[in-house]
């Protein structure tokens, strides 16, 4: 059975990314991709470069596109089961019963968004509603803006939304806010309507309004939500030992590595949500680390 060098789960920008780097460096590399990216819902991608306002589905094509010239770096649509070590190497199973073999992992498989149970509210995620102000703020600057979320974070996120638009109110769906956290924001100038959410009204996409109980529709044509309750779109096995810190993350060194050598976690994996410059930079600096650390390990053995 071959042996590549990296295994590269998931293609996103970070693992795209890693296995650029790797790639050319003349490291056998491939990447094993679901093809079910996170933004697939999203309408054009923000904040990178060169890439600003590009269709993340042509995005994901130009980079697929620049990979194929480098005959290291091989790509199969597939899912990944599970993986284990043994002494050095790792094992991979996927969805289609093949097994690869490698030297290094790179696990860059993102999240899956699992949005709150609201009516109305998937017709209008990815197009109206968003997660990311930084990726989106800028095309619904000074609209009537809704902030979906309660909790301790609240304050601090609904001030971020403000940057963007002075006509922010918040719904909580039922939830109560903390007197202080509510007066705070009604010190700000912005509304809390902790009544449940009935419906998010659109057409074709675009919100609407917000409908709630026990009041009348409320006008509102694009949103943000404080926390989807994202979770791994692949969890790692227990039976690796890698450790979490208190936010339930991954612990990695600065450069992806777990607790588990040879094993790293980059992009949104590893963190609730980094964007694709962020992305690709975790990826770049973990092919880099890889890299370094092969050269290391063929240097040793020869003396």
């Amino acid at each position: 059975m071959k042996i590549w060098d990296v295994i590269v789960i998931g293609g996103g920008p970070a693992g795209l990314n890693a296995a650029l780097v790797l790639g050319r460096s003349l490291r056998k590399t491939v990447i094993i991709d679901a093809e079910t990216p996170r933004n697939n819902v999203t309408l054009f991608s923000h904040g990178f470069l060169t890439r600003d306002g590009e269709k993340p589905q042509r995005f994901r094509n130009i980079a697929v596109a620049q990979l194929k010239k480098y005959k290291t770096i091989a790509k199969t649509k597939d899912i990944v089961k599970t993986i284990t070590k043994q002494n050095d190497l790792f094992f991979i199973e996927t969805k289609s019963n093949h097994i690869f073999q490698s030297k290094k992992v790179i696990v860059a498989t993102g999240r899956v968004e699992e949005l709150p149970d609201i009516k109305g509210l998937q017709d209008v995620f990815g197009t109206s509603v968003f997660v990311c102000p930084y990726c989106d703020g800028w095309e619904h600057k000074d609209e009537p803006l809704a902030v979906f979320g309660s909790g301790k974070t609240i304050v601090h996120f609904t001030s971020l939304i403000s940057n963007w638009s002075r006509d922010v109110v918040v719904f909580t769906n039922g939830e109560t806010l903390k007197r202080a956290d509510k007066q705070e924001l009604i010190d700000h100038h912005i509304k809390v309507v902790e009544s449940p959410i009935l419906e998010c009204q659109s057409k074709e996409g675009k919100l609407q309004s917000i409908r709630v109980e026990q009041k009348e529709s409320i006008c509102r044509t694009a949103g943000f939500i404080m926390g989807t309750g994202k979770k791994e779109s692949f969890p790692l096995p227990e039976s690796l030992g890698i450790k979490r810190n208190e936010r339930g993350e991954y612990e990695t060194d600065a450069h992806g590595e777990t607790t588990v050598e040879g094993l790293y976690v980059i992009g949104d994996a590893k963190h609730s949500f980094t964007g694709l410059v962020c992305a690709a930079g975790e990826g770049y600096e973990a092919g880099v680390k890889i890299n370094q650390a092969l050269v290391n390990e063929q240097w040793a053995s020869i003396k």
